[in-house]
């Protein structure tokens, strides 16, 4: 795996509850889903997701759908492919 440096990306720095917050929501269907799994309240994911949002955003890589965040999470290495 080519790590995000080696492709001229910066990787935001995001806390170890935000990384499974992101991780959980590109697994399940629904924000709901992601509450439930975590037991936080859907408020608390939408909060969480949009501070990873715009910690992607401060590094020019712009996540404003669910693709894209796979596709950081992919870039970053936080996924793998066959952990989809």
């Amino acid at each position: 795996m080519t790590a995000p440096s080696e492709l001229g990306l910066i990787a935001p720095q995001l806390s170890p509850r935000e990384v499974e917050v992101l991780l959980t929501w590109i697994r399940v269907d629904t924000k709901s889903d992601v509450g439930k799994s975590l037991h936080i309240a859907i408020g608390t994911v939408n909060t969480h997701l949009a501070r990873i949002r715009d910690k992607f955003a401060a590094v020019d890589r712009a996540a404003p759908t669910k693709a894209l965040l796979l596709a950081r999470a992919l870039q970053d290495g936080l996924i793998q492919l066959d952990e989809l």
